[in-house]
């Protein structure tokens, strides 16, 4: 450029207008000094990372980078049907998806795997440089071996790679805790408002598209931004968003975002089995408007608080034989009894055998013509790799369950007949189902969740038609909550025990509650984050 503005000036100096020389020098002026200059024609350069767990303290579990089933580049596209390679959003800039794993909740996150995970990002985010935004898809609930609020260390990390201007949005899960350092480097923040989360992709689809729009429109990042902790620390299976006060208090946040001036505004539980400084209630609200910021969080904040005495079970809950004594008496089949204490979709272990022993201990089990059960499921890899051995329909005897977890229930010992052998679940790898007396017992080679009635007809099992289904789950995933004729909580041991008085909190900030139910009315009142990159 700089030697067609020499020619150009020297031309017009020495009176030399030759015009043709003249035009064709100063069209290469133009079309030099135009690719110089910012556009609203130019697609914003955008990456996407993330790393998602919601992880148990109170679980003896460890989880290794393998959990996390990472995916890299154009793999990381498959998280977000909005973004197929023909979608309008997709159009609307160009992308750099780096490293995005999403694991199962289980325990504690090993530290090596952390930075692994994390130094794939920083590194595919160096080479993406320069950018002008980055979806941070996270959960919020990571806890890692030594390491305090590891998504705030992942985002501090993040920006010390691309810089102060790039504009962050965040997605999360309801059930994560945002702690002010996560508040101040990102920029837009949302999270899920359902509970089952069924607004897992609308939430993530909000959350670029409002990163688009400000990018698009060149408002870039907020003006304000809205951080207010709410001592409340509840198991999710007292907030769902099917009943009262969190069907309320949740299906109020989309009319408050389209106020004048407010992007978004959210609300998180948190996660009450990591015992960690930052677990805790928040509200966040972000906008333009001081004003009306600060109110939609106030508002949302005081409503919250001023409910907590409101939130209640989502279904029924007592203790284990007292469901199955219901269970057993019901004329209505299935019914659904969720072991909550070790569910893996909450953090647990998932191989404690506490109630599948109390469930073979019942001889109302071994009754010819009585109550059938289905029993999901116990993760053991040596009991999976004997019934490979020895086939179908073959009898095994053989030990499974408690290899991590066996603080309440030893190993129990399998003494039936293989009904079914299957190979090829990306979780579970292997499942065998056995049947022992009138119960078919479950047992995966990994852990895996079991929420849909595929899960269970795929292993020749009839879920509806039977008579009692017994499933390490807290509130039911929708198919099993459409499928249920009875249901009913039991309160089992484990590392998400549901009743959190009896765990051993140690480092959650007090006074919260319900542990400190006669604490003072906290201060409630909006408290403005500055942005990481207004920080002196």
């Amino acid at each position: 450029m700089f030697y067609f503005t020499t020619q150009f000036s020297s031309l017009v100096k020495q009176g030399n207008f030759d015009f043709f020389k003249l035009i064709v020098l100063f069209a290469m002026l133009t079309f030099l000094f135009s690719c110089n200059q910012p556009t609203h024609n130019k697609l914003p350069r955008i990456a996407i990372a993330g790393i998602a767990i919601e992880s148990s303290t109170f679980s003896p579990a460890v989880t290794y980078e393998e959990a996390f089933f990472g995916k890299i580049a154009d793999e990381v596209f498959s998280y977000y049907p909005f973004l197929d390679e023909d979608s309008a959003v997709r159009k609307r800039a160009v992308w750099f998806p780096t490293f995005r794993g999403h694991a199962m909740p289980g325990g504690i996150v090993a530290r090596e795997a952390y930075e692994s995970m994390t130094e794939k990002i920083l590194i595919m985010l160096k080479e993406a440089l320069p950018l002008d935004g980055l979806l941070l898809d996270i959960h919020g609930a990571m806890s890692v071996v030594g390491l305090d609020d590891p998504e705030g260390d992942l985002i501090v990390r993040i920006r010390e790679v691309i810089g102060k201007d790039v504009v962050i949005s965040t997605t999360m899960d309801l059930h994560g805790s945002v702690s002010e350092r996560l508040a101040e480097n990102t920029d837009l923040i949302t999270c899920y408002r359902l509970a089952p989360h069924d607004d897992v992709i609308e939430t993530k689809k909000r959350a670029v598209v409002n990163l688009l729009d400000r990018l698009e429109s060149g408002k870039g990042k907020p003006a304000y931004k809205v951080h207010i902790v709410v001592p409340i620390l509840l198991p999710g299976e007292k907030t769902s968003t099917r009943i009262e006060p969190a069907k309320s208090l949740y299906s109020q946040i989309d009319p408050l975002t389209k106020k004048p001036g407010i992007i978004d505004a959210a609300i998180w539980m948190s996660y009450p089995w990591a015992d960690e400084p930052r677990n805790h209630g928040v509200v966040m609200a972000t906008g333009d408007d001081k004003e009306a910021v600060a109110s939609v969080a106030e508002k949302l904040a005081s409503d919250f608080w001023n409910a907590r005495n409101d939130f209640v079970f989502v279904a029924p809950t007592t203790t284990l034989d007292e469901c199955l004594e219901k269970a057993i008496n019901s004329e209505v089949k299935p019914f659904i009894i969720s072991d909550m204490g070790d569910n893996p979709t909450a953090g647990g272990a998932g191989d404690v055998t506490w109630t599948i022993t109390k469930i073979l201990e019942n001889p109302t089990f071994y009754k010819q013509g009585g109550k059938r059960i289905i029993y999901a499921s116990l993760p053991d890899e040596k009991f999976t790799e004997e019934a490979l051995a020895l086939g179908e329909g073959a009898s095994i005897k053989a030990f499974a369950g408690a290899r991590v977890d066996n603080r309440y229930a030893p190993p129990i010992l399998l003494d039936g007949t293989i009904k079914k052998i299957m190979e090829g679940d990306s979780r579970a790898k292997v499942e065998v189902v056995v049947e022992v007396g009138n119960v078919d017992v479950i047992v995966t080679q990994g852990r895996k969740a079991y929420h849909y009635e595929e899960d269970f007809t795929r292993l020749g099992l009839n879920p509806r038609e039977t008579d009692i289904l017994v499933i390490k789950i807290g509130y039911l995933a929708s198919e099993l909550y459409e499928m249920r004729a009875d249901w009913i909580m039991a309160l089992t041991p484990g590392g998400v025990d549901q009743d959190l008085e009896r765990l051993e909190y140690k480092r959650v900030q007090r006074p919260i509650f319900p542990l400190d139910k006669n604490m003072a009315d906290p201060d409630l009142s909006a408290r403005f984050i500055i942005s990481s990159d207004d920080v002196k």
